[in-house]
C-alpha cells in the first residue's frame, strides 16, 4: 500500500478560506475542541490501520535554514512570505489508493477552529518515494 503525507500549513495554502485568528486568542474551549479532534483522528487512523505517525511542530517565531556547510544558516522571521509555507505538522498514512488519501485530508481539513465551524484548511497530500527516481 503507498504511504501519504498529509501536510498541515502553519498559513494555509494559496489563499485562506476564511481568516482564522492565531490559535493564542482562541478561547481555551475552542483549543480543546480542535485538539481533540487531532487525537481523534490519529485514533481512527489507527483503528482502521491506516496510520504511520503524527507530528506537530512548534509555531515558533523564527526559524533557521541550513544551506549546508559553505552556507551560514539563515534565520528569518515567521511572518516573512519565505517561511510562509512552512508545516505545522502531518500525518503519515498507509492506505490503499490515493483517493482514500484525499477523502482523509478533506477530513482533517474539517478540524474545528474558533466557535466550533470546521476550519477547512488547506492540507497537501504527497506519496512516499519508495524507492530512488529513474529518469526512465
Amino acid at each position: 500500500m503507498p504511504k501519504y503525507l498529509l501536510l498541515k500549513h502553519y498559513r494555509g495554502g494559496p489563499e485562506q478560506h476564511k481568516p482564522l485568528p492565531p490559535m493564542d486568542q482562541w478561547a481555551p474551549e475552542d483549543v480543546e475542541a480542535h485538539m481533540a479532534f487531532l487525537h481523534h483522528v490519529s485514533e481512527l487512523l489507527e483503528k482502521n490501520g491506516e496510520f504511520v505517525d503524527a507530528q506537530a511542530l512548534t509555531p515558533t517565531r523564527t526559524w533557521v535554514r541550513y544551506g549546508g556547510p559553505d552556507a551560514a544558516p539563515v534565520t528569518t522571521d515567521g511572518p516573512l512570505p519565505e517561511t510562509s509555507d512552512l508545516v505545522a505538522g502531518w500525518y503519515m498514512i498507509d492506505v490503499d489508493s490515493y483517493e482514500r488519501a484525499l477523502e482523509l485530508a478533506a477530513y482533517v481539513s474539517s478540524e474545528p477552529g474558533p466557535g466550533g465551524e470546521p476550519m477547512y484548511e488547506w492540507i497537501d497530500v504527497r506519496e512516499i518515494m519508495s524507492e530512488a527516481p529513474t529518469d526512465d
